[in-house]
């Protein structure tokens, strides 16, 4: 491993790319505890610190989650990059019903004109969520430096500035770093609250409030919860493909037998990432108008990140969106048509019907994969609960933020893994997929 890390330096193309990366996220998380204008710093922290033991801190710590603790700081980064993945369900989603959407999307050229739309749409997104935090601002005593109308306007300038500075910085560490930077700022944002948890772990023991032995038995459960996420996130169900013999030009190809690998979970973290961002757009608004806003006061309530109704819809929506987002990144039809088109057969399984057997076994690796997700996104709510765990270590150390930080990890490494072995490293030692 140590020898791993000293070549990976030693590639110059490869450590320009993972300082470059570090670079990024450093600054993402600078902007996170930067606060917008017109803020007293001292009236939110004390706000926090008395709201810290009411049942209604459980929504704030939902949305600081994904945010890096951003929102708790009503920083530049309060909104993170959830309006940006919002915007995206929004369109995929717009797409299956909208035609003209879905031929343009099917057009090489129509993706930047696709990539346009999901920005503008994330910034009137931006907008509205910004202007129900100025809302929630008002809520709070004595908070605001600036009047009203000037806080409103400047608040929902910087927030949705931040925001889409955080989207054009994930695009700068996909294309000149490692990984996919949107999941990378997420991942960046869990790590950074980890030490803030442990002394929250240490605190509650010293108070006596936490049980060091249900702290032992909650950390070997999580030590469980992440092996069984990468054994997980490295199954894969290999398809056997035959290749006849074929002539292109003057060269004449011999017959070919290889296989198509398709994993036990092809979305990876998407689904969660997908789910609570879904979630927590309505939730934000519902939390934040609750105080102006009977029926709203309600709905927050009612869709609590603890109670039933959340938890059936959030589950609901993890595996609906692994079976969505798995038939566009890998369509059975469209995966049919290559094999034919270049001469290829699935032993045992007639031309025609290859698009059928290829939905079949997708549909029977998703549906497990997806129920081990969601389950491992519920782990959280059962640790609160069985041992008594504050919301906010709860969620830190639980399950959605263990798959992300596996998930992305995992995803991460093997992008180093392969630009290592095309230098002729060997690279990290990360397991090989195993066959189901």
């Amino acid at each position: 491993m140590a020898n791993s890390l000293v070549d990976m330096f030693r590639i110059k193309d490869l450590r320009r790319k993972v300082l470059i990366t570090l670079g990024l996220l450093i600054i993402s998380r600078v902007g996170a505890v930067i606060p917008i204008p017109g803020i007293d710093p001292n009236v939110l922290t004390t706000y926090f610190l008395a709201q810290s033991n009411s049942s209604s801190f459980g929504l704030t710590e939902y949305l600081n989650f994904f945010s890096g603790g951003a929102f708790e700081n009503f920083s530049l980064f309060m909104l993170g990059v959830m309006p940006y993945i919002s915007m995206q369900i929004i369109l995929q989603l717009m797409l299956l019903v909208v035609p003209s959407l879905k031929k343009l999307a099917q057009d090489p050229a129509g993706n930047k004109k696709i990539q346009q739309i999901t920005r503008y749409g994330t910034i009137v997104v931006c907008l509205i969520q910004s202007f129900v935090v100025t809302i929630y601002a008002r809520s709070i005593p004595n908070l605001l430096t600036l009047g009203i109308v000037q806080f409103t306007l400047i608040a929902m300038l910087t927030v949705t500035t931040g925001s889409m500075f955080l989207v054009w910085l994930g695009d700068k560490i996909t294309q000149w770093g490692i990984g996919n930077g949107i999941s990378l700022l997420i991942f960046a944002g869990i790590v950074a609250r980890i030490p803030d948890g442990c002394v929250q772990i240490a605190h509650g023991i010293s108070a006596g409030t936490l049980n060091p032995l249900s702290v032992i038995i909650v950390a070997l459960m999580f030590l469980v919860v992440i092996a069984l996420v990468v054994y997980e996130e490295q199954g894969v169900r290999k398809i056997p493909v035959n290749y006849a013999r074929r002539i292109v030009g003057r060269r004449m190809y011999g017959a070919q037998n290889t296989y198509i690998p398709l994993k036990l979970n092809p979305s990876n973290v998407i689904p969660v990432i997908f789910a609570s961002a879904l979630l927590s757009f309505p939730l934000q608004i519902a939390s934040s108008l609750g105080t102006r806003v009977r029926w709203m006061a309600r709905f927050a309530e009612w869709l609590n990140p603890q109670g039933a109704p959340y938890l059936i819809i959030y589950t609901l929506l993890i595996i609906a969106f692994a079976f969505f987002y798995t038939q566009i990144s890998m369509n059975p039809v469209e995966m049919a048509k290559q094999i034919r088109e270049n001469g290829g057969s699935i032993p045992g399984i007639r031309s025609e019907k290859m698009e059928e057997y290829l939905s079949k076994v997708l549909n029977r690796i998703v549906l497990p994969g997806s129920l081990f997700l969601a389950f491992i996104a519920l782990i959280p709510t059962l640790v609160q609960k069985l041992f008594s765990f504050p919301p906010q270590v709860a969620m830190l150390f639980g399950g959605t933020s263990l798959i992300i930080m596996v998930g992305v990890d995992l995803d991460t490494m093997r992008q180093i893994e392969g630009l290592m072995q095309m230098h002729h490293y060997d690279g990290f030692t990360v397991g090989k997929n195993r066959s189901l």
